[in-house]
Parts: C-alpha cells; structure tokens; sequence
C-alpha cells in the first residue's frame, strides 16, 4: 500500500512513502528526541505462522530462532551457500506468529524463497503488505500505537543494533560505537491506523520525520540495510552485521561453513568504512559513486546522507587492503569529493581473535 501523504503540510512523497516534511535537519532531530515518528514505506510485512515455524526459520537463517521468546527484536539473515548475503529480516514473534519487517525491494524475493522452502513442514508464509504499515521512532515515541498482534501483543521490534547479541561478534574498533545512544523501534499498525496518523498529522496532531531523516541517523549509526549497503557479493562479516544477525555456536544453515572460516580463519576480502565528506561544496555523493585512496580505486559509496550533526556522512565499501591512515576522495558527478574515514571492519577482522580497540574519532558538527 502506498499511503496518500498529500494533505500534510510541506510533505514530500514519492513511491517509497514519505521523503520529509520541509526540514530533513530538524525531522532528524525530532525523531532521535522521540518528539516525531516515522511512516516507513520501504519497509513491508511477512508473517510466519504454524507450530514449526520459529525451528524451521532458524534452519534456514544465520539467527538461533527456535527458542525466540514473545516480544524479543532480533534479525537474520539468509545467505547462499557462498555465505553471501541474500536476504535480511528484522525478527520479532508473539507466541503464535514469527513477524519479519523487511526492506520493499526484498520483500517480494524472500517471501517467495521462503514459500519453496516449506516443504512437509507446519508453516503458512503470508505478505501483509496491504493491510499492514510499518511505523518507526523510540520506544517512547511509538509506545501508544495500536500495534497489537492476533494474540493480543504488540508487534514491536526493538532495534539491538549496536549491541553484540548472544553468539554474535562484532569488529568495529571504537569505544563507545557511534549507534550506542541510537533508540530505535518499529511498530506494525494497520493501514487504517496509519491514515489516522496522517490525518493527526495534517492536523498538527502529531509530528512526523520523513525516510531521509531515518536514513541519515541510520548511516551515523553505522547501521547496515540490506537493500543499500549489501551487493550480490556481500559477506556479513564486511558490514559488522555478525554482532546482530549471525549467531556462530548455532546448527548448520545454508553458508555456515563460509561464515565460519572468515571469522576463525580467513578475512572478509572487503570491509565497510565511514566516511565524514567534505561540506565546503554542498555535494552529497550516490550510491556506487567510486572511492579512491589517491589514484587508486578501493570501493563505492553504498549509503550517504546530510547529518544534522556531523555534516554529509557516508558509508562505503571497500577492499580490504585499503589503508586506513589516509584521508580518501570520492567521486561524484559533481566533482570529486575529499573524506576522512573512520574504521568500521578492520583490515584483520576474522582469524584474529583479539582486535585491537582505537580510540573514536571526535564527532564533526554540521559546521566543521
């Protein structure tokens, strides 16, 4: 369902739901205050039902799910068996139902996956698309939404990025980790309660932040999506996603062996880095705009956005041999863009157990 955005003041809307409301800056600060909340209309809604539905997605994932508890956020990943990443869904289950929040672009591709792969097994995989929306911002902020599922719980996904869940290791060498102050929740309403929410907002009801202020928090988090930052070659291990959606003690899983022997004995061939773009000209760079460490091409742009904060940021991926001690350039269609990188995944992220920390760089204001 595409909502209809056009009675709220200043909205602008495309395909994808709501871009902003005027102010992509301000938006940003209300959204990680908890003062406005967030329509997400890239984000869709499969649901697993049946007695052997939590078992039988954790057979096929890269998340311990059998003994998923009611109202727990997780997330997983399915990957071919090259332990590339196909498919990503944030997890959450009521007792009765297993909900995955997806990105649009992969919803349709991993409800189908799924579908094949029932086999004799107790399980119904439905798309909810079209009766079902997606709404996120803090806890707090999205606590009185009637996100009530058949069992009568609410469908809430807590966000546990950045936090190493149980089995999950993570690589990124700073203390404390850009996204540790991040409070994000995605709430599933109906699409009748979201056009109530529109309408509360026409009225100055309630305040609303639009998908490029989620984006820009989401990048200052180093936070990784599957439908912007993972290519037909990602490894999780190159994004970071291994402290949040693989789990390394659990049953096999299509990829196992691959994930496994990058992270005990190999390295990923390529890592994720941040980027803190120069602002002098006002250009924000496109996904798969090159990256290069002087004359020498290291990787592409995968995500950037406008920091309310730290200026235009970016993340990138790049090879694994790309120095870490040298300012980079990007470049874009408007010219070629300078940025400092920080370290995401380290160049010995894998075989090594025992990662150096670095100390974080200081944060940049919109102004530096």
């Amino acid at each position: 369902m595409v909502a209809d955005f056009s009675r709220v003041p200043a909205a602008v809307a495309d395909d994808r739901g709501l871009r902003h409301v005027g102010g992509p800056l301000s938006e940003q600060r209300a959204l990680a205050a908890g003062r406005a909340i967030a329509p997400l209309g890239d984000r869709r809604v499969l649901t697993v039902s049946g007695e052997d539905r939590l078992s039988w997605l954790d057979s096929l994932s890269s998340q311990a799910l059998t003994h998923l508890e009611p109202g727990v956020g997780t997330e997983t990943l399915i990957l071919d068996p090259q332990g590339r990443v196909e498919h990503a869904a944030s997890v959450v289950d009521d007792g009765e139902t297993a909900w995955l929040l997806v990105d649009d672009s992969d919803a349709e591709g991993l409800a189908s996956w799924l579908t094949k792969m029932r086999f004799r097994l107790r399980v119904v995989v439905r798309d909810r698309s079209d009766d079902l929306a997606i709404v996120g911002g803090t806890a707090d902020a999205i606590a009185g939404l009637t996100a009530v599922g058949p069992t009568g719980t609410p469908v809430r996904w807590r966000d546990p990025w950045p936090d190493v869940s149980p089995g999950g290791y993570g690589y990124a060498p700073v203390e404390p980790h850009p996204g540790a102050d991040r409070d994000w929740t995605e709430a599933v309403v109906t699409t009748a309660e979201l056009d109530g929410i529109i309408d509360a907002a026409s009225r100055g009801e309630i305040a609303l932040a639009g998908r490029d202020a989620v984006e820009a928090l989401r990048i200052a988090a180093w936070r990784p999506r599957v439908s912007a930052d993972a290519d037909e070659r990602a490894l999780p291990h190159e994004l970071d996603w291994m402290r949040t959606a693989v789990h390394l003690s659990k049953g096999c899983y299509r990829g196992q062996e691959t994930v496994a022997k990058v992270h005990n004995l190999g390295h990923p061939p390529r890592r994720i880095v941040a980027l803190h773009l120069d602002g002098s000209d006002s250009v924000l760079p496109a996904p798969g705009d090159v990256v290069r460490a002087g004359e020498n091409e290291i990787g592409t742009i995968t995500s950037a956005a406008l920091h309310y904060q730290d200026g235009p940021i970016a993340l990138a991926v790049v090879k694994r041999s790309a120095p870490t001690d040298i300012d980079l350039v990007v470049d874009t269609s408007d010219g070629a863009v300078a940025a400092a990188q920080e370290v995401v995944v380290p160049p010995d992220a894998g075989a090594t157990a025992s990662v150096p920390r670095l100390p974080r760089l200081g944060r940049r204001t919109a102004s530096s």
